[in-house]
């Protein structure tokens, strides 16, 4: 308190010499004690606060350079099983494409035997209704000229001839004249 009353004073007179430029011995005593009480404080209790502070500062950087560590590390883990989940979709995918387009040319290739084996049987069937259509107009045929052969010849011979004998040789005549015209077109 003194040294603050001297101050006060010494502001109040006009500084004249050099001598009062300078600070007096009992001031700088008590100015070495102020600071040597305000460093015993600063270094019993704000510089052990101040070095807690910091220190727990560190620890949280330190925790948290080691948690984005971790989460790089772990980004980098769920990346490769992602990239590798990717290639195995995309060898899967591969494999449902070429099992379709398998699966497709034999649809195809069952399709296209299909409609040739369907196209076989409506030939077969078409050629089985010409052979009978042809055998029935054959037999029609047989029966006509069964009858104007004998007509024929009952005008030629002047009379008639019995029904089984004339049936009898216009089947014979036919029948000869069938196996004549087998022969020539290659059909039986």
């Amino acid at each position: 308190m003194g040294a603050l009353t001297a101050f006060v004073l010494a502001q109040e007179e006009e500084i004249n010499e050099a001598k009062d430029l300078y600070p007096h011995a009992n001031e700088l005593i008590v100015g070495a004690i102020a600071f040597a009480i305000l460093f015993f404080f600063i270094w019993k209790w704000a510089l052990p606060r101040l070095n807690q502070v910091l220190e727990q500062r560190r620890v949280k950087i330190q925790g948290d350079l080691e948690g984005a560590e971790q989460a790089k590390s772990e980004a980098q883990r769920i990346l490769g099983r992602y990239e590798e989940q990717l290639k195995d979709a995309r060898s899967e995918a591969g494999k449902i494409i070429e099992e379709s387009r398998k699966t497709a040319e034999q649809m195809r290739k069952d399709l296209l035997a299909k409609a040739e084996d369907e196209s076989r049987q409506v030939v077969a069937r078409a050629q089985e209704e010409i052979r009978a259509e042809r055998d029935r107009a054959f037999e029609q045929l047989r029966a006509q000229v069964g009858t104007l052969s004998v007509e024929l010849a009952s005008r030629v011979l002047g009379a008639n001839l019995d029904a089984k004998a004339q049936e009898r040789l216009v089947n014979e005549y036919i029948d000869e004249v069938a196996g004549m015209g087998g022969n020539g077109n290659g059909k039986g």
